[in-house]
């Protein structure tokens, strides 16, 4: 391979991931922190989305997924009402 395709691919490629994450970075609108408390553990995780429902429910599968074992608890968790929920600026 030449130092001249050689060159082109890396830029190719440098290009694509740019617009790739520029296309994820552009649709995140929302950025939620969720506390759960779950059978006596507790954990808070933070999650950005492109809609409130998405980022509340990522945040919360996050912090169930520490405080959870199993799909039974993992379930009832996520099912669970968060004890804070606190929408912060998308940064």
């Amino acid at each position: 391979m030449t130092m001249k395709v050689l060159l082109i691919a890396i830029v190719v490629i440098v290009a694509m991931g740019l617009l790739f994450y520029y296309s994820i970075a552009s649709s995140v609108r929302y950025r939620v922190e969720v506390c759960v408390a779950y059978n006596g553990r507790t954990s808070c995780r933070t999650a950005r989305a492109d809609t409130q429902d998405h980022a509340l429910h990522s945040a919360q599968s996050n912090a169930c997924a520490l405080i959870a074992s199993g799909v039974t608890e993992t379930m009832g968790c996520e099912r669970s009402t968060p004890t804070s929920v606190k929408w912060l600026d998308n940064k």
